[in-house]
């Protein structure tokens, strides 16, 4: 690991931790010995190609899986450690970009919007209003408040899920393939205003991305996952000058290289297969 994902900081700084954090499902291990910190004030991209385990760091930064080794560290608390009330009080404290924004299709851009504050806070509809006005604001989609979620294109769907997902102002936003299906334009405004809303409110945020390019251009730090693990981490500027052959056909596209097409035969798929030839 780079000396960078080492470093300490004070334990009011860092917002989400891996500490030689090994997860999976069931006897599967699917990433082992994960050093990562990231801090508020931070954005921070997690990259790597698919099955690489970027969604599966996700859930164990959300407490859906617990580390099987290792610890993970979510605004200070243990998460493998809580559960009940304590888990449920830790995740209002947190954010969730998903992929496909996952809006409620049955209510309009406001009621969306406003959703977690009706059912995390005691506000009152005055205070709602504003609140939910001042985000639907901040991501150029005031004026469509009123409007169904079949009526707004899914660039504009991505935006409004990203006013949900910062409505209760959470110290840790984690963000799902956030640019994955935007045309070019929906794409850099989207980068914008995850660069823009982590400034504004000292929180920190994660991206599970592939987007190499509009990653870049707003992140502090990057974390690549391949091989099972981290295989490097740093800034922009250091992962674009590093000559890890992995690292470089990552970042350039390139077909020949450490990063093998084919997933790998593994003694399950031996199994299974086998089974398969006995019962055919």
């Amino acid at each position: 690991m780079p000396d960078s994902a080492r470093s300490t900081h004070s334990p009011t700084d860092v917002a989400l931790a891996f500490d030689g954090l090994s997860v999976g499902y069931g006897d599967r291990v699917i990433l082992r010995d994960v050093d990562m910190q990231v801090r508020r004030g931070q954005v921070v991209a997690i990259m790597g190609g698919s099955g690489s385990g970027k969604t599966t760091l996700l859930r164990a930064a959300t407490g859906q899986l617990p580390p099987q080794a290792g610890r993970a560290f979510v605004l200070g608390e243990d998460i493998g450690q809580l559960s009940g009330d304590r888990l449920f009080d830790l995740r209002k404290r947190m954010g969730v970009l998903f992929q496909q924004g996952a809006l409620f299709t049955d209510l309009d851009v406001y009621e969306n919007v406003a959703f977690p504050l009706r059912e995390h806070t005691s506000m009152t509809e005055q205070e709602i209003l504003e609140r939910v006005l001042s985000k639907l604001d901040a991501v150029g989609l005031k004026a469509a408040a009123f409007l169904r979620t079949s009526e707004i294109s899914g660039g504009m769907a991505r935006r409004v899920a990203l006013a949900r997902a910062v409505v209760l102002e959470p110290e840790l936003i984690l963000y799902d393939e956030p640019f994955a299906g935007l045309d070019p334009i929906s794409m850099g405004v989207t980068a914008q205003l995850i660069r823009t809303m982590t400034d504004r409110l000292g929180c920190a945020s994660v991206l599970i991305t592939h987007d190499v390019q509009e990653s870049f251009h707003i992140t502090d730090q990057v974390y690549l996952l391949g091989r099972g693990t981290v295989v490097a981490g740093g800034t922009p500027a250091e992962l674009s000058a590093s000559q890890d052959p992995f690292v470089h056909q990552f970042l350039h596209g390139e077909p020949d290289g450490p990063v093998a097409f084919q997933y790998p035969e593994t003694p399950a798929y031996q199994a299974w297969l086998e089974r398969q030839r006995r019962v055919r």
